[in-house]
């Protein structure tokens, strides 16, 4: 059979772009790519890369005021949102060329529309246009989640905390994820009132217990009002602002209520199950190793798989893809020991396994320590920082490794690096401190805390 392209992708998310790129450009192989909204995906147009620079602009108060204290003159600042947000719709327009460029350079065809899957080799746009593919990759991310209360209409999700008109003078977040999180600290940095709702016990549900336990601390200290065990029962416009009615029985009046619990699986209307390809639960596709559906012509990678939620992963996972169906090299993407930041104020960097996941798992050693930066400490700020090492009492490996502290993202990258390849506690001890640094404990801590 002659199909129109060797490889048809729908998604141009980090996952879908990297898969034709390389299946295109080292491949040679003919790759159409269809994409409804803007190419790059969450993380690029409302996602990782816009968070990031507004966590940038909310930091610059503290940093001022810490100025303050090693002698600089600094008159009071004040933030202009219009001008940030101008500036960084410019930065999105130009990412979204650059992917545009690369996946037109590698010589994939871009389709701006969207795309439901007809059959095993057969694409059909909104236009009506159909397409004949050897091999389908669904790579088409995730999808914001409010859930069904009265009112919710009036909410605002992630999707559009990037184009607001102004910034809110009161505002309540909803969720207690790292998306939540994040933006609680954001709008809190830029100056908002930030009151966060959490049903659950504790926020950031998933990471180890002491760590976010320590971000939250370090939140709650820094004004933002959580409330965990707290749920909004419906949202109702007032004349002055949105008023929450809280499952605790209050009541609260906001200027912008963020809903930001969870996203679910982009598969919806995609025609996948009539085709009998697996789907979870959430609507996520079920895949193998080798991001195979039951459908052996259709493949998924990224967000829509619900493995790891992370862009580095969806990029990797698409690789590995176009590696195994176009390279003749068999990969599969291991999703063991994936690093991952949460951007709060403070940051938190994860890797590999949580105290209380490990001690379910086997004899373990906790080192931890908790200290203030030399930064901070000398500005007169009382901000804490915590280190901690997770230890196999068999054979001593690093099972883990927790840091909350500035720049907490750029040190969980280089630690990665050592528990990936199998770093025992007597290599971390072998290796000589870089002083003075926060990063110097992790090589310093010589007892543990506990054993369990």
């Amino acid at each position: 059979m002659t199909f129109d392209y060797d490889l048809f992708v729908i998604g141009g998310g980090s996952g879908g772009v990297r898969a034709a790129r390389v299946a295109a450009g080292e491949y040679g192989a003919t790759v159409g790519l269809a994409e409804e909204s803007r190419m790059g995906g969450t993380c690029v147009i409302r996602g990782c890369v816009p968070k990031k620079l507004m966590v940038f602009a909310s930091g610059f108060p503290a940093a001022f005021e810490d100025a303050r204290s090693y002698g600089w003159n600094v008159s009071a600042p004040s933030f202009d949102w219009t001008a940030f947000r101008t500036r960084l719709e410019s930065e999105l327009d130009r990412l979204e060329g650059a992917y545009r460029t690369t996946l037109t350079n590698a010589g994939v065809t871009i389709h701006d529309a969207r795309a439901t899957v007809v059959d095993a080799h057969r694409v059909r746009l909104a236009s009506g246009q159909e397409y004949t593919a050897k091999h389908i990759l669904i790579a088409t991310g995730g999808r914001v989640f409010v859930p069904d209360i009265p009112g919710a209409e009036h909410a605002v999700t992630s999707n559009e905390m990037f184009h607001l008109d102004h910034l809110p003078k009161r505002a309540l977040v909803v969720g207690g994820g790292y998306i939540a999180s994040e933006f609680a600290c954001i709008l809190n940095g830029l100056g908002v009132k930030v009151c966060q709702f959490y049903r659950g016990a504790q926020i950031l549900r998933g990471f180890d217990d002491e760590a976010r336990g320590h971000v939250a601390n370090a939140m709650r200290a820094d004004g933002i009002d959580i409330h965990c065990g707290t749920d909004v029962m419906r949202l109702e416009k007032t004349g002055s602002g949105i008023r929450a009615v809280a499952t605790d029985g209050t009541e609260s009046e906001f200027d912008l209520v963020l809903y930001a619990t969870g996203r679910r699986p982009n598969t919806e209307g995609l025609g996948l199950e009539a085709l009998g390809v697996a789907l979870g639960r959430q609507g996520q596709i079920v895949v193998d190793r080798f991001s195979q559906t039951a459908v052996p012509s259709i493949f998924a990678v990224g967000d829509v798989t619900g493995r790891i939620n992370l862009t580095p992963v969806a990029i990797r996972e698409g690789h590995a893809f176009a590696d195994t169906v176009f390279g003749g090299k068999p990969t599969a993407f291991d999703h063991d020991l994936v690093a991952s930041a949460v951007f709060t104020q403070p940051e938190m960097g994860s890797v590999g396994l949580s105290e209380e996941a490990a001690r379910d798992q086997e004899p373990i050693e906790v080192y931890s320590t908790a200290f203030r930066p030399m930064k901070t400490a000398f500005a007169g700020r009382p901000d804490r920082v915590l280190m901690k090492l997770i230890v196999s009492q068999a054979n001593r490996k690093v099972l883990g490794c927790h840091i909350v502290a500035p720049e907490a993202g750029e040190l969980i990258q280089l630690a990665a690096i050592a528990i990936r390849m199998g770093a025992t506690k007597e290599d971390f001890d072998r290796t000589c401190a870089v002083h003075p640094t926060m990063a110097e404990e992790l090589v310093t801590m010589r007892k543990p805390t506990r054993s369990a």
